[in-house]
């Protein structure tokens, strides 16, 4: 093991060095590594010193234990945020943004290799980089809008850019999705078996090069095509676009209310019953969210999901986020009761103010360095 650079919070996040690659290892496994701020911080600091130095060419990406990452560390910052100030969470995401942009955007390749539970902040660190590797034991799901939140570390940019309105689907029911699904619908770039994952890393770690079609090459020796699942939500795409491209959600569920097909009517039920277990707040949020990510750049999702963050943080209109954590993260007992408990009371204007500016004269946009890139492009193989 190698040491961090100075200041990280050593035992929370772990570096090798091999020769011109560097590994990146998560290690909070009994918290199926959920990202703490020391951990946000860490990386932070590894991927800004790695770029600047020449001797490093290549990152890994991996999680300690049976998870990958299961997301950010939100009760910490409901426990923060009760004891102290919104403040403290806006400090929170402000530098998850910051990390998720920096990895959008990075000039050397980044290879996420994805066991296990892949989730929320969990994707924010992996999904935005060039190249993620899943295998038949990966687990990936945007969980948000039944914790009152909504999918934010920038999956408004890769969601949206899914299949037909297949990330509608994802965003909103918090739908799971194995490692062939990701890979099919370019969430992820390659599948490789979990047995040959130490293979492939070991031949990574030989690796004396940035460049992306050599890696690349050296994935494609490992990975092959799995075949989806006969009752994969992806089969369902033809009923998922005729029903979530509809304007609103109300309209998304009715629609869903009305479908006759035979043969999806447990997976028309299971979403149904998803989407009403969720905060109608989030739902809403979330929706809106999806649809401006299309035609915006990985920077302008960030910023606008930042603003929306801070409002869910402050609790104005909706307490909703904090009532979600109670529920499901501290007390466990799964049964939010959300404010307002329905659909029609989360009026037009209400969602409006989630995308406006913070009216707090301490408070600022989230302000990203000027980088050469926009994101990258995720590309279905469907």
């Amino acid at each position: 093991m190698a040491s961090l650079p100075p200041g990280a919070d050593s035992d929370q996040l772990l570096v090798e060095e091999n020769g011109s690659t560097r590994t990146l290892i998560m290690n909070r496994p009994k918290q199926l590594n959920a990202l703490s701020s020391a951990m946000i911080m860490g990386l932070l600091r590894c991927f800004t010193a790695y770029e600047k130095d020449d001797k490093v060419k290549l990152l890994i990406m991996k999680g300690k234990g049976r998870a990958f990452c299961a997301g950010g560390d939100v009760s910490a910052v409901v426990r923060a945020i009760n004891n102290d100030s919104w403040k403290y969470g806006a400090d929170f995401f402000r530098n998850e943004f910051l990390l998720n942009y920096i990895i959008a955007t990075y000039s050397k390749p980044q290879v996420s290799l994805l066991a296990g539970i892949v989730m929320g902040g969990g994707a924010g660190v992996s999904l935005h980089g060039r190249f993620r590797v899943v295998t038949e034991n990966t687990v990936f799901a945007m969980p948000e809008t039944a914790l009152g939140l909504f999918p934010d570390i920038g999956a408004s940019y890769f969601l949206s850019r899914l299949p037909g309105f297949y990330g509608e689907y994802v965003a909103l029911a918090g739908a799971r999705l194995d490692g062939a699904e990701m890979h099919a619908c370019g969430l992820a770039t390659h599948f490789v078996q979990l047995n040959r994952l130490p293979l492939l890393e070991e031949s990574l770690k030989k690796v004396d090069t940035s460049n992306p079609f050599a890696v690349c090459g050296i994935i494609d020796q490992f990975s092959h095509q799995p075949s989806l699942k006969e009752n994969s939500s992806l089969n369902r795409l033809e009923i998922i676009n005729k029903c979530f491209s509809k304007r609103t959600v109300e309209e998304i569920i009715s629609a869903l209310e009305q479908e006759t097909s035979n043969s999806a009517v447990e997976w028309v039920a299971a979403t149904i019953q998803s989407l009403k277990k969720a905060s109608p707040t989030s739902l809403k949020i979330s929706l809106r969210s999806i649809r401006e990510g299309r035609t915006q750049t990985v920077g302008e999702c960030l910023r606008r999901e930042y603003r929306m963050v801070c409002h869910v943080m402050r609790g104005d209109f909706s307490r909703d986020f904090f009532e979600g954590c109670r529920a499901i993260l501290i007390d466990k007992d799964r049964n939010p009761k959300w404010m307002p408990p329905r659909l029609e009371q989360v009026h037009d204007e209400a969602v409006e103010q989630y995308f406006s500016r913070i009216d707090d004269p301490q408070w600022e946009d989230l302000n990203l360095p000027a980088r050469r890139s926009h994101g990258r492009n995720i590309e279905s193989k469907l």
